[in-house]
Order: structure tokens, then C-alpha cells, then sequence
């Protein structure tokens, strides 16, 4: 179990080696949260960290997931989104169950675990609305590469609550108030990516096509994954924000760091504004506010994703 353990931990440098936010604004220290390492489930990854905005009113709240592939990264790495506290807007940053620790206990397919965490840890922050003075409905989710998917996986996915649940967090919603994500990957269907670039390499280690005894390449990973994408295909429709777009979703906010050019090769497709492209082509055509910015984009509404948080969230209706 060791040796599988640390031959994981190589495979996350492989996964995500080009796996990393985009834009990197000046990082201000970050202060001590509020409550630090609150679990939201009985795993040691299942913990938040809870940063409470001053104010004399309920507020409203950034979700935040990290990135890493989903096989690294840390709470802590909630960046320069600290500085949305100064607007009155409180803060959740979470951990989650990776992919690799979800692939050894014999969940399939391994990314049900950190995308189901996600869920899980936003139902746990509304059920603590009244206690830690949060407006439960005006919550926006962010992050960057795989944090940034996760949220707009939640963004679109149609509410996940039981209302019929014995667990009072269960019965809590999923829906966001908005989403404003760095680097997104928008689709995990390995067809698609191609299509929209060449060189993406991008997915496989989600749905199991990683083998900790033979950890090969990228490339590996991702012909076998392309090879079985009719057997898997209901996994990926399940777990691909953009399969999820309906009328009723949120509006979102995605920022990449280089122009999109769709059918070429791009020198960082892990996180090319091809995917964004493709997602404010569904997002228009059935009428969810999607903003897309990168170097030169047009019809550029707010410069960053704090701008984007803070008006969305203070806002007195979604749109």
C-alpha cells in the first residue's frame, strides 16, 4: 500500500504538471479563518476553513474549491480572493477527497469523490447559515483548473438536495448564486477536447486510467481513455459541466490567460480558452449569461473575478 501510495503521489506530478491557475495577481497574507479545519464529512480531506466577513447582516459567501488536478493542492490556496472580505463577503475555502484515494477504494469512477465533496461541503455551509450569519442563497463559487471544473460542474448541475433526507444537511440545496472560475476545464469528454485542440491530454486520471503500477504518460493515459470513451460515456455526461447547461443555471465568469484558437494545438491545453469558447456557445444559444475573458476579448464586462463576485453577489437579483 506504501509503494502504491507514493507511486500516486508521482502521478499527480505527472496529472498535474501544467494543472495550474492562470493568472497570479500580488497574493496579500492570509489571515487566521474564523474556524479552521471544520469537517463537513468523517474523511481527514473533508475540512473547511471558514473566513467570517465583518457586518451586522447576514452575508454573502464565496465558495472556494482549489486546484491540482484533483490529486494535490490545498485550502490555503484560496489566493487574493481573500481580499472579497473587505466587500462584506464571507469566505469557505474546502478540502476533498482526491482521485487517487478514491481510485484505492474502489470508487468508479474516482472523480465522484472530490466533485461529490464539493457538493456535499456547500450543503454543510447552509446548513451553518443562521449560526455563522451567512445569507444562504447569494453563494458563488470559485477556483482555478480542477476547482475551477468543480464549480461549474455545481454551477449547472440540477439541485442535488433530498428533501425527504433524515440528514438535515442532505436536504440543503447545491444551487449557486454564480460561479467565476480561472483556467476552466469546461468538458472531460476526450472526443470533444481533441476536436477543440489537438494536443489535450487532459481527463483520464478522472475515470480510472491511471495504473499505479505502470504509471506511463499522458499520452498513454489519454489513448486509453479515448479507446474506452463509448464505455465510460455515461460517467463523463454525468461529471462534464457543460453537459448540464440549462435555462434556469446561474451566470458564470471565466478567465484564461491566453487568446482561444479552436482546432489548434495550444501551447497550455489544460487550460485553453477553447473550453471556454465552446461553454458561452451553449451558454448563448440557450440563455445563460456567460462571460469569457482573456488578452483581447471582446465585450469584456468586468477586468477580474473579485469584480465579478462582487457584483454578482451584492446584486439584487442574479442578473
Amino acid at each position: 500500500m506504501k509503494l502504491q501510495f507514493c507511486l500516486f503521489i508521482l502521478l499527480a506530478a505527472t496529472v498535474v504538471a501544467a494543472d495550474k491557475p492562470q493568472t497570479k495577481p500580488p497574493t496579500p497574507p492570509l489571515p487566521k479563518p474564523t474556524m479552521a479545519d471544520v469537517a463537513y464529512g468523517p474523511h481527514e480531506r473533508q475540512v473547511l476553513d471558514f473566513y467570517q466577513a465583518k457586518s451586522d447582516k447576514p452575508t454573502p459567501v464565496l465558495f472556494f474549491i482549489h486546484g491540482g488536478g484533483w490529486v494535490r493542492g490545498d485550502k490555503k490556496g484560496i489566493g487574493s480572493m481573500i481580499t472579497l472580505l473587505d466587500e462584506g463577503i464571507s469566505i469557505v475555502s474546502i478540502n476533498y477527497r482526491y482521485v487517487q484515494q478514491a481510485q484505492l477504494a474502489g470508487v468508479k469512477p474516482p472523480v465522484e469523490w472530490p466533485l461529490q465533496d464539493a457538493a456535499r461541503a456547500l450543503q454543510f455551509v447552509r446548513s451553518q447559515a443562521r449560526e455563522w450569519k451567512l445569507d444562504k442563497r447569494r453563494i458563488g463559487a470559485s477556483g482555478g483548473s480542477a476547482g475551477a471544473c468543480s464549480s461549474l460542474w455545481l454551477a449547472f448541475h440540477a439541485d442535488m438536495a433530498d428533501r425527504r433526507s433524515k440528514d438535515p444537511v442532505a436536504r440543503e440545496s447545491t444551487r449557486l448564486w454564480c460561479a467565476a472560475v480561472n483556467g476552466a476545464q469546461t468538458s472531460l469528454d476526450p472526443q470533444q477536447l481533441i476536436e477543440w485542440t489537438p494536443n489535450s491530454r487532459y481527463g483520464g486520471h478522472a475515470f480510472g486510467f491511471m495504473d499505479p503500477n505502470d504509471l506511463g504518460t499522458r499520452d498513454k493515459q489519454f489513448a486509453e481513455f479515448l479507446a474506452a470513451r463509448a464505455t465510460v460515456l455515461p460517467w463523463i455526461k454525468k461529471y462534464s459541466p457543460i453537459e448540464h447547461v440549462t435555462r434556469d443555471d446561474p451566470p458564470v465568469y471565466l478567465i484564461y490567460s491566453a487568446p482561444p484558437a479552436l482546432g489548434q494545438e495550444q501551447k497550455d491545453p489544460t487550460h485553453t480558452a477553447n473550453y471556454g469558447v465552446k461553454l458561452q456557445e451553449k451558454c448563448r444559444k440557450i440563455g445563460v449569461e456567460c462571460e469569457l475573458v482573456y488578452p483581447g476579448a471582446p465585450d469584456v464586462k468586468h477586468a477580474t473575478m473579485q469584480a465579478f463576485l462582487i457584483a454578482k453577489l451584492k446584486s439584487p437579483s442574479k442578473k
